[in-house]
């Protein structure tokens, strides 16, 4: 019994990342006056994402396995694309 709502927190906490993401969101892009993603929204996904995998996965639920393992794997990739950007525009930077 003590296993399964220890589970059932997991799942909760990971919730509560996942939708941590939308509130920083909005906060950044009400001070932006503009609609905005900040870099730390897609790591509330990432961690939302991989608590929800877990989560997905001692549920034995292949449709929420799928659907978050596809997720964090966009996320990342989101995470790749920014540092890229980062660091290419840096290295701008230096050379002028």
């Amino acid at each position: 019994m003590w296993q399964s709502q220890i589970w059932l927190g997991i799942g909760f906490l990971g919730q509560a990342l996942f939708s941590c993401r939308f509130l920083v969101q909005w906060i950044a892009s009400e001070r932006k006056g503009e609609s905005y993603i900040p870099y730390v929204f897609w790591w509330f996904s990432i961690a939302g994402g991989l608590t929800l995998f877990s989560y997905a996965i001692w549920r034995e639920d292949p449709v929420f396995i799928l659907g978050q393992s596809v997720g964090i794997i966009i996320y990342a990739r989101n995470l790749f694309l920014i540092r890229r950007k980062t660091a290419l525009s840096k290295e701008t930077q230096a050379e002028g």
